[in-house]
């Protein structure tokens, strides 16, 4: 039997523009979208939007769900289940798990770890290393997301820092190659002078500039560099600094292009004024900077050259983020909180709900050529959120769905909330309820 909902009332935003009318979903496929929806049917649910406005489910590019390895921190299950909270239906998880992500059955028993447990659509980037391009050569392009390597440490020790290696890895893979990019020399004399200076109490505000400008400068071009050489797909991960967008163009269609960029929340809403309130809690690699990069990071998604927005989710507990600067772990719980977050945006004039559709939903589906998803399209899978932009809520210990159990935003008063979640044309989550609902599927793609 066909089960059929209707969304009712609805501002539906999709492909740059905004129109008011009814989507029809028959089972997982969204199957009509017009001005006014009717159907006789034995088995159908009619969920009045009441002029609040549907979006299509986000596409998180990058996420760390920790699982296997690291499941204290986080899981697929609890993290798949705060990302529908916040709005996010699909979600691309990096490979510095225990064990690491770098050989295809490893790859392929994280697969099996979500087809039992993720609540969202997923799929897995491939870590690349020194010494496993025999693996990376293995790797299915057309069932993977794509490759990540990290050219500057981060969390899981995965630095990848054979300028051979890379540029034989560049030269040997179709994959779209993303990349953290930081200069391993910059930082590591940069942090030994204030170790000397502080000991490890280093104060958290000097984190930009210990993880500089100029470390994140120095990596990114010579990847680009690098990738203009070999021909190979880069996609730049987590921007930070206004001086890299200057390595990126917006000449050219987001399909065509060879290498593209991404900025996160955080790097959007946080500058280096906030250290001294949030101390190691905005602790993130690449470090969040001044107020200025932060204008110039929102100018550079505004004209596309920024090609997507993405959270950059990697929790640890909070025990473990008090700690001394070089004791403290990098990274911080965001997917729960990414959308309200763009709307706050939006409230405040800085960026239309149209250009948040396009650069969280749109554009990875294009980036990654992922199959019927991250548009509001008849035939696609039905992935949909509604949004109410005039119902505040408070982040709260009591709200926050995450397994590590805390926010950056905690105690941040949002104007917008998520009252439904779509996946797979199944209600996943209603007003702050993850349904018992698992309706996430393994990501295909078009390649």
């Amino acid at each position: 039997m066909r089960k059929h909902t209707i969304i009712k009332n609805a501002k539906i935003v999709n492909e740059g523009q905004t129109i008011e009318g009814d989507i029809l979903i028959e089972n997982d496929i969204i199957k009509e979208i017009a001005s006014s929806i009717s159907v006789k049917s034995s088995e159908i649910t009619v969920i009045d939007a009441e002029g609040n406005y549907v979006l299509p489910g986000m596409i998180d590019d990058q996420v760390h769900f920790r699982e296997p390895g690291l499941t204290h921190k986080a899981n697929i299950e609890t993290e798949s289940k705060a990302a529908l909270a916040g709005g996010i239906t699909s979600f691309i998880e990096m490979p510095n798990t225990k064990p690491q992500t770098t050989t295809v059955e490893k790859l392929e028993e994280k697969f099996e770890i979500a087809s039992k447990s993720s609540h969202a659509n997923y799929s897995f980037m491939f870590g690349g290393t020194n010494d496993n391009l025999d693996e990376i050569l293995k790797v299915d392009s057309k069932t993977v997301a794509g490759l990540k390597l990290f050219l500057g440490s981060s969390t899981g020790n995965m630095l990848v820092d054979d300028p051979a290696v890379i540029e034989k890895i560049f030269s040997s893979t179709d994959m779209v190659i993303s990349v953290h990019c930081e200069d391993e020399a910059t930082i590591k004399k940069n942090l030994e002078a204030h170790i000397a200076e502080y000991g490890d109490d280093i104060p958290m505000e000097k984190h930009p500039i210990i993880r500089s400008e100029e470390a994140c400068y120095i990596s990114s071009s010579k990847a680009i560099e690098l990738a203009k050489k070999t021909g190979a797909r880069l996609h730049v991960f987590h921007l930070s600094t206004g001086k890299e967008t200057s390595l990126f163009s917006n000449k050219i269609p987001l399909k065509d292009k060879k290498i593209t960029a991404e900025v996160c929340i955080h790097h959007l809403w946080f500058s280096d004024e906030d250290y001294a309130r949030k101390g190691s809690h905005i602790k993130w690699n690449p470090a969040v900077k001044t107020s200025k990069d932060r204008e110039q990071l929102l100018k550079a998604l505004l004209d596309d050259r920024i090609d997507v927005i993405a959270t950059d989710h990697a929790p640890h507990t909070l025990e473990e983020k008090d700690n001394p600067y070089t004791n403290a772990p990098s990274g911080g719980p965001l997917v729960q909180h990414a959308l309200v977050a763009l709307l706050e945006m939006h409230h405040q004039g800085k960026i239309s709900i149209e250009k948040i559709v396009e650069k969280a939903c749109h554009n990875p589906a294009i980036l990654f050529d992922v199959e019927k998803r991250g548009y509001i399209r008849e035939g696609y899978y039905a992935d949909l959120v509604i949004v109410d932009l005039k119902s505040p809520w408070t982040v709260n210990k009591s709200n926050i769905l995450y397994k590590c159990g805390w926010s950056p935003f905690e105690g941040n008063t949002f104007k917008s909330r998520i009252t439904h979640t779509f996946v797979n044309g199944e209600l996943a989550y209603n007003n702050f309820k993850v349904l018992d609902v698992k309706a996430g599927r393994r990501l295909t793609f078009n390649r």
